[in-house]
């Protein structure tokens, strides 16, 4: 039982992690995230 507690401890840690790493990573500005093509078809 202490194992699959401490498995899920660490799981959480690293679900956190990878998603602080995302979240500073991945984020643009509302510009670019927004920005339309200046050309038009």
């Amino acid at each position: 039982m202490r194992a699959f507690i401490a498995a899920c401890l660490v799981a959480g840690v690293i679900i956190a992690g990878a998603a602080v790493v995302l979240d500073s990573f991945v984020q643009e500005p509302v510009s670019v995230a927004f920005a339309e093509p200046s050309t038009r078809i």
